[in-house]
């Protein structure tokens, strides 16, 4: 098993993976099927994906399990699978990482739950913490180096994440929160909090994934870092902004801008950098390229903030980091 602390120890950067969502329906899955049962119906497929993102240089991958909670799983009557469907998540992942001879780290992939936590919805904590415990043990099971909490917006899902986390497993968390609105997550965290009172967790690394846009995630991400102490920051944004071609969502930030996005961060000093929605293994290529100075960084200015983009993440926000 690599250790995350001591990766970073020694490495100024990791690389991580890109997204998995649009991977898979580029190979067959159809909007509105569960991603995580693929885990067990087309595992070639998965690990296909994972190796594509190993090839192109990640450190770190994520397992296809964001929606594997019970509550989530439910809405595919599949919620007395969810130990199963996680170990096999992070047993696809474990096979393509063991392929190679240097260290790639399984992070096992948490997303929301889905549903509002007392008193703004009708899940108690108690019930959330016992979602995040069972879903962890399966990604233990499976060979998970890190537990990975994606996508939040809310920190009291996040300490029932954590809390449930570490009722089963010894494994690190990694906690990353989606920053939407104004420097704000849907449900009103700021950077500045995010890194304070997560640091309070004893997790081993914080940041941003997915949101609004390159520069807001950019902002969250400093935001964070000057909140957090000496915890490791992690970056990993949408490919720009997703925009409707047809039928088709498509995003629009090239793997140049993803890597000038890159650059940036590595220069503010963050950590863990990849991407998440509709990225590619060829951004997370140009991303590792630039960073390890093998490619030139693209002449592409900084992004400026605009208003929310809320009807393009749609079915991939909901599913999982597109």
């Amino acid at each position: 098993m690599v250790n995350l602390e001591e990766t970073l120890r020694t490495s100024e950067y990791l690389v991580l993976d890109g997204a998995m969502g649009t991977q898979l329906f580029n190979v067959g899955l159809t909007s509105g099927d569960p991603p995580e049962i693929w885990n067990v119906q087309y595992p070639e497929r998965v690990q296909a994906i994972h190796r594509a993102y190993i090839e192109a240089g990640s450190d770190v991958i994520l397992t296809n399990s964001f929606g594997g909670n019970r509550h989530r799983l439910k809405l595919h009557d599949l919620h007395e699978r969810v130990r199963k469907l996680n170990a096999a998540a992070a047993n696809n992942a474990r096979a393509a990482a063991d392929e190679v001879e240097r260290p790639v780290l399984v992070a096992g992939s948490m997303g929301p739950t889905g549903e509002l936590i007392e008193p703004l919805g009708q899940l108690s904590s108690s019930e959330a913490t016992e979602a995040f415990a069972e879903q962890a043990a399966g990604l233990a099971d499976g060979g998970a180096d890190i537990l990975w909490l994606e996508t939040m917006s809310a920190l009291p899902e996040i300490e029932a994440g954590v809390l449930g986390a570490l009722s089963e497993t010894d494994l690190p968390i990694v906690a990353t929160l989606s920053f939407d609105t104004a420097g704000h997550t849907m449900m009103g965290v700021s950077g500045e909090e995010a890194g304070s009172r997560l640091a309070e967790l004893g997790v081993a690394a914080i940041g941003a994934n997915c949101g609004a846009n390159l520069a807001d995630t950019e902002a969250a991400a400093a935001a964070i870092r000057a909140a957090c102490g000496d915890i490791p920051v992690v970056s990993k944004a949408n490919a720009g902004i997703p925009v409707w071609k047809g039928d088709v969502l498509d995003y629009d930030a090239t793997p140049e801008v993803l890597a000038a996005h890159a650059y940036r961060l590595r220069d503010a000093g963050i950590a863990l950098i990849g991407a998440c929605c509709g990225s590619t293994p060829d951004h997370i290529a140009h991303i590792r390229g630039v960073l390890d100075g093998d490619l030139p960084v693209p002449d592409v200015a900084p992004p400026v903030a605009t208003a929310t983009v809320g009807n393009g993440r749609g079915r991939e926000r909901r599913r999982r980091r597109g």
